[in-house]
């Protein structure tokens, strides 16, 4: 076959692609728009509605997030993965910590395991989310199908063929339908059409937390069962993918999703422990503080559905791109370390692990070389890579913080009657990023590579290497290794 190689035939390909789109679209303009509608949360069935369960921020309390899901009370070693936003590259880098985890072989309870087994919770903003999200689905699996799956297949590509097809371009006339819907349903594809009620108590899977931002308020949007229940509907029936999307919905380039608030439907007199510990209601120095009281204002706005009838969605990596700060905020409302892990038997939990995985590179330009006026592309850049680079040093500071205060707690509460912690427990926190990557040569190839849905195949082995590298090297991570073996 001949292979043409000059510009005409390239643009009359390309004029040839335009002239169906031109004609779809005169014919919405005579037609009129679409009334399509494309999946939409329910409330909680009525019985669910009139009795909320207790431990759920309508009932009389609040369990922190940490002791939210099913089977963390019997744990020994409690461990959590958390990965940051960056597109495909934060999933490559996050896989390339998985497999490094899952090469940590150890002895426990008389058995032969690894890391990897052993992580209760992964959560995920954005890119992590993608990630984070098929790692609940399908376990160790994901070791093995998600680069085929997702990371060497060109995302991007694929949505602007789907653009193509005019029963889509129709649908996007509708109102209530748009691009972060396209994504979803492939993403759909991804997780086989799994919801939320399909990850519940299955032994060897970890639990998922996938945050959002709420457009109107700027504070996280958990994907948890007591979020769901503070605008009365059911996080069972959600897809998988309306989360990942949604986590992933970046302003302008995709559009915000949207949910349904319930909340009248489900009104009740009891107050959380977010309220309880509020200024002048048996508060601790510990709790009476802002990131309290911020959690409290955040979850007052979901319980008026009248006020909010729905909540709009978008990156979740603009509140917080570590997927950090919310978690930690609820383990401050908790006070000390033993109250937030009050339902765990006494004496049970040896080691308490927190893996956070940064994927953030650095600036493509900076614009503080040249006096001139940053164009678009520029601002973009220098507002997601500098200034949301400056909102991740301070929670990687919040987290310093209250490292310090959970080494405290635990030093006095440990082997105490009636304390979850054996006598023995540790805590162990291990930061990863690209800047722990130690081979230099590896670490500059990955620093700069974009945030896009698609990278090349070198990027994503390139990436893959560098964070089984960062994980391996890190100090954190070696003591963790040596306190398991040595047991």
């Amino acid at each position: 076959m001949k292979i043409m190689r000059y510009n005409p035939i390239s643009k009359n390909w390309a004029c040839s692609l335009r002239a169906p789109t031109l004609a779809v679209s005169l014919l919405l303009l005579i037609t009129g728009c679409s009334t399509h509608r494309p999946w939409m949360n329910q409330p909680l069935i009525e019985a669910q509605a009139l009795s909320v369960s207790p431990s759920t921020a309508y009932g009389q309390e609040v369990r922190p997030l940490v002791m939210d899901y099913a089977g963390w009370e019997n744990q020994s070693i409690v461990m959590a993965v958390t990965l940051s936003g960056g597109g495909a590259r934060a999933a490559a880098f996050g896989l390339g910590v998985l497999k490094g985890l899952d090469e940590t072989h150890f002895e426990w309870d008389g058995q032969q395991t690894t890391l990897l087994a052993q992580v209760s919770l992964v959560a995920g903003v954005s890119g992590g989310s993608i990630l984070a999200t098929h790692l609940a689905a399908f376990g160790r699996e994901t070791l093995r199908r998600f680069e085929p799956e997702f990371l060497n297949v060109n995302i991007e590509n694929s949505l602007l063929i789907r653009l193509l097809n005019p029963d889509l371009l129709y649908r996007l006339s509708s109102p209530w339908y748009g691009r972060t819907q396209i994504l979803a349903e492939r993403l759909d594809k991804l997780y086989e059409g799994k919801k939320f009620g399909d990850l519940r108590r299955r032994p060897g899977y970890p639990d998922l937390l996938v945050t959002a931002t709420d457009l109107t308020t700027g504070a996280a949007f958990e994907f948890t069962p007591e979020q769901f229940d503070l605008i009365c509907s059911d996080l069972s029936g959600v897809p998988l993918s309306f989360a990942v999307a949604s986590s992933s919905a970046v302003p302008l380039l995709l559009t915000p999703t949207a949910l349904t608030n319930y909340a009248e439907r489900c009104r009740t007199t009891h107050s959380s422990t977010v309220a309880k510990a509020l200024p002048g209601v048996g508060t601790t120095p510990q709790t009476d503080n802002y990131r309290v009281r911020m959690l409290k204002a955040t979850e007052q706005s979901y319980r008026d559905g009248l006020e909010r009838p729905f909540i709009h969605l978008v990156d979740g990596g603009l509140t917080d791109n570590l997927g950090l700060r919310a978690q930690l905020d609820r383990l401050v409302v908790g006070g000390t370390l033993d109250e937030s892990f009050r339902y765990a038997p006494t004496g049970s939990i040896r080691h308490l692990v927190l893996v956070a995985v940064n994927s953030e590179r650095d600036l493509a330009e900076r614009i503080d070389q040249t006096d001139r006026v940053p164009d678009t592309f520029q601002v973009v850049n220098s507002l997601l890579f500098g200034a949301g680079s400056r909102d991740t040093k301070t929670t990687l500071a919040m987290l310093k913080d209250d490292i310090q205060r959970w080494q405290s707690d635990l030093l006095r509460l440990r082997g105490q009657e009636g304390s979850p912690f054996a006598k023995d427990a540790q805590a162990h926190v291990i930061s990863i990023s690209f800047q722990d990557v130690p081979d230099q040569k590896l670490r500059s190839q990955v620093v700069h590579v974009p945030t896009a849905f698609t990278i090349s195949k070198d990027a994503v082995e390139n990436l893959q290497a560098a964070g089984r590298a960062a994980l391996l090297a890190s100090p954190d991570f070696q003591d963790l290794s040596r306190a398991l073996k040595s047991r």
